[in-house]
Parts: structure tokens; C-alpha cells; sequence
């Protein structure tokens, strides 16, 4: 999935997604593993009126599935699967051979994790290519729908062992916190095989979707994903150095990026400046690339710039916070507003607003802190129930996710709890004149250090 770093946080019902008319030549899909793009993709491939069984190995999230009780917070999600395995046209199985047996397309939706030398380790998917390999019908099509290094589409076709089963890419393009709403309304489906009847089985599952339609070869449908996690990877690192420059020249990120977002060329998406990129996404698949780019002899030192950078901005960000605390910070508390990577998810894989506080605790503070979706203890930090709890004996409030509750906390409230009113808004989501009238010190992302209306000297760049 994409690591966008602001997602969709309003409602979604599912009356608002498109309504389609089942297709008259409906298939028959199995989706292997139920995370994020599986669970997604096989909801909304019943949508459109296939018959799907999504499975996964886990027992315990089969039965929770046949409940309705989903594993995962996905905006939309639990209403769409309620209603499509209402309408029978959704299912749940631990067993990958029976579900897959008479399938006309299966869909591998299964981890792809970093290995130590930072490829993709692609061990979940070439094992369930082998079992199911010898149970498939003849002219079933396999997708690799998992982020997918190129080449991976041959190495499937070799682990099925199979010359009458057909394999393709289908690379998703879904961000959490709108994964439903992307999947039904994308901007573009990417469909890559070796084989035209194969690209073509895929594509029939999507006709009912208004959409531009990629058909490629395997290898460039692979590539795509990785190039589009790329890219975006590299834009946040530049919005991000353009915040410190701002800083440093006195400029307003805010504007700057109004002024750049407006020019047609570029456009407004991913000019937000923050704690830096994360997410299950991004940090694994610009490895990977980098990886791929390595192993065939160039050397993607433009990519390599920007994750080398993305972790000395989120060193930068704390010296932020360290700053707010003097020159002793040994047990000073600091509250957290956020821990996700991002608004609009339970995800914690990468997420910047972690490390921050895991740099913070490095430095002798004691972190208190709040996510709406985030109820576990974690070893490392303290989890309370409110915003106004985390910030209970804190010297500096730390915005680390963009979650719109936060926007309409009462500061005042806070303030009357804390040691002292500072705060260090990573996300710039509030409101300058609203937080120093609240009695707090405000220092922003690209917009200086603010208190009664005085802008005050940034952290030296690098």
C-alpha cells in the first residue's frame, strides 16, 4: 500500500462508492491473505459482483472475519465486507488448496518484507506459488497483486510449476485510510503479463470500474510501483528540506507550497512538510528498488539521497523538541499527540512519529502519549486514554500525526495540566494564533518558532 502521508480522515459510507451493475460474466477469485490490500481487494472485487474467498492461515482471524470483526482499521472497510458476505458474495477460509482450487484468477496479497540486505524477501509468496501450483485449474491466472521486485512474475511461474496456468502483476495503489475509496475510484490499474489472455482475464474484473488501464509487460508493471513509492518518497524529502530551508530564510512553508502546488507541472499532493516519510510502504519498497538498481549496476543515488535524508530530518525534528526542553532533558515529559504513520489508520509499521519518540526516550525524556487508534501498551512509552491525559506533567506537547481530533482539542485544557505551554507541531495541523493564545510557545515545520506573534531562530540546517 502507499505511504501517503495525509490520507482521507472524514467518514466514508458506502453509499457514496460508485454503484455498478453486476458483470454478467463474474469470476470466480480467490485472494490469498487478508492484510490490508487483500482484505480490500477481495471486499471490493465482490463488490463489483465476483464471487471471492479470501483466506489466511490464521485461524483465530478467519472466525474473527466470519464475525465481522475485522483485524484492522480501514475507513469504509467493515461496512463493505459486511454487506458484500450478506450478499454471499464474499467468504473466509484457512485453506489456500480448497479456496483456490477452482478459481478463475488468484490474487497473492502476502508480506514481502525487507530482507537484511534490504530485498524484498519474497519467501511468502513463492511458498504459496508451490502449494497451490499443483491444484489449480487449467487456465486459472495467478497475480501477484504483493509490492514485487521485477522478475517475480517468472519466479511464480516457476514456483507453480504449472505451463497451463497463466501469471501476471497487478500492483496496488491503495493509501491507508482510503484504500476502499481507491480501489473503486483509481486513477489507473496497472496490468502486466508476458501473456495477452492473461492481462485480459484481470482486466475483466475491473470493467465495471471507470478507469485508465495499463497493460504492459510483467517486468514494467512491476517497475511501475516501485517508481511511483519512489517518487513520492523523493517529493516529501524535498518538501521536507524546503521546510528547513524556510526556516532558516524566514519563509513560510505553508505559502511556499501554495505558491509551488499551484503550478499545473507539479500539483498540491505530498507538498506537506512533517516528521518525515514511513509507513508499510516506503521505507521497504525504496530498499528494494535501491536493491534492484544495485544488483543490475546503477547506482540510484537520487533515492539514496532522499531515505539518507529522510532519517537526518527526523534527528533534526527532535533537536526541535530538545531545544523546548533546555539543556538537561533528563526526565522531562513530553506528550505525543499521534503515534501512527499516518491519520486514519492503526498502523505503527515505520512510522515516524515511533522513532521520534524512540530518539526522545534515547535522550533521557519520558514520552506520554495518545493515538485515537492506538490502545496497547508499548514498552517504550506510555499509551493514555485522552489527549488531555497524555499531556498530564509535560513540558512540551509534540504533534506527531495529523489525526483532525487533535485540531479541535481544547489547548487551554491541556495547558492547565502540563509543566509548561510549548509546543512542537510536526504536522503544522494547528493553528499558530489559536495555540499562542492558549498561553503555548509555538514552533511549527517550515514556519520558525513562534511566541506572541515573535518569530524566533531555527535549528542550524543539517
Amino acid at each position: 500500500m502507499g505511504g501517503s502521508m495525509a490520507g482521507s480522515t472524514g467518514q466514508i459510507s458506502t453509499a457514496a462508492f460508485p454503484a455498478v451493475s453486476h458483470p454478467a460474466t463474474g469470476l470466480r477469485v480467490c485472494v490469498i491473505g487478508t492484510g490490508y490490500v487483500g482484505l480490500t481487494a477481495g471486499a471490493c472485487f465482490a463488490h463489483l459482483g465476483h464471487t471471492v474467498v479470501c483466506t489466511d492461515r490464521s485461524e483465530q482471524r478467519v472466525h474473527e472475519l466470519r464475525q465481522g470483526t475485522l483485524h484492522l482499521v480501514e475507513q469504509g472497510l467493515p461496512e463493505l465486507v459486511s454487506r458484500v458476505v450478506s450478499q454471499a458474495r464474499l467468504r473466509f477460509d484457512t485453506d489456500n488448496v480448497a479456496a483456490s482450487a477452482d478459481a478463475d484468477v488468484v490474487f497473492l496479497c502476502l508480506p514481502t518484507p525487507p530482507a537484511a540486505d534490504g530485498s524484498a524477501d519474497l519467501s511468502r509468496v513463492l511458498d504459496v506459488a508451490r502449494e497451490i501450483g499443483p491444484h489449480l485449474r487449467p487456465g486459472c491466472v495467478v497475480v501477484d497483486k504483493s509490492t514485487v521486485p521485477v522478475g517475480t512474475t517468472a519466479l511464480v511461474r516457476e514456483a507453480l510449476g504449472r505451463e497451463d496456468v497463466l501469471v501476471a502483476a497487478n500492483p496496488e495503489f491503495l493509501a491507508e485510510g482510503s484504500a476502499v475509496r481507491d480501489f473503486l475510484e483509481p486513477d489507473r490499474v496497472v496490468i502486466g503479463s508476458d501473456d495477452p489472455g492473461a492481462a485480459e482475464r484481470v482486466a475483466r474484473l475491473y470493467r465495471p470500474l471507470d478507469s485508465h488501464l495499463v497493460l504492459t509487460d510483467a517486468a514494467s508493471a512491476e517497475t511501475i510501483k516501485y517508481a511511483a513509492n519512489a517518487y513520492l518518497a523523493v517529493r516529501l524529502s524535498f518538501v521536507n528540506s524546503m521546510a528547513e530551508v524556510c526556516e532558516a530564510a524566514g519563509a513560510d512553508i505553508t505559502a511556499v507550497m501554495d505558491g509551488v502546488g499551484s503550478d499545473h507541472r507539479i500539483g498540491r499532493s505530498f507538498l506537506s512538510p512533517g516528521p518525515g516519510w514511513g509507513g508499510s510502504c516506503f521505507p521497504k519498497d525504496t530498499s528494494a528498488l535501491l536493491h534492484t538498481s544495485m544488483t543490475r549496476g546503477f547506482d540510484f543515488r537520487l533515492l539514496r539521497a532522499a531515505t539518507d535524508y529522510n532519517q537526518e530530518h527526523q534527528r533534526w525534528m527532535v533537536s526541535k523538541v530538545l531545544r523546548e526542553l533546555g539543556p538537561s532533558p533528563e526526565g522531562a515529559v513530553v506528550a505525543m499527540w499521534g503515534l501512527t504513520f499516518k491519520a486514519g489508520t492503526d498502523d505503527l509499521r515505520d512510522s515516524p512519529a515511533i522513532e521520534v519518540a524512540r530518539m526522545l526516550t534515547d535522550a533521557g525524556c519520558v514520552v506520554r502519549a495518545f493515538d485515537p487508534a492506538v490502545r496497547r501498551p508499548m514498552t517504550e512509552l506510555t499509551v493514555c486514554t485522552s489527549p488531555i491525559e497524555a499531556c498530564r506533567g509535560a513540558q512540551v506537547l509534540v504533534i506527531a500525526t495529523e489525526w483532525p481530533v487533535f485540531a479541535r482539542t481544547d489547548l487551554t485544557a491541556a495547558g492547565r495540566v502540563m509543566a509548561d505551554r510549548s509546543i512542537v507541531d510536526m504536522r503544522n495541523l494547528l493553528d499558530p494564533e489559536d495555540a499562542i493564545a492558549s498561553g503555548f510557545r509555538y514552533d511549527g515545520v517550515g514556519r520558525g518558532r513562534v511566541t506572541a506573534g515573535r518569530s524566533l531562530a531555527a535549528p542550524a540546517l543539517g
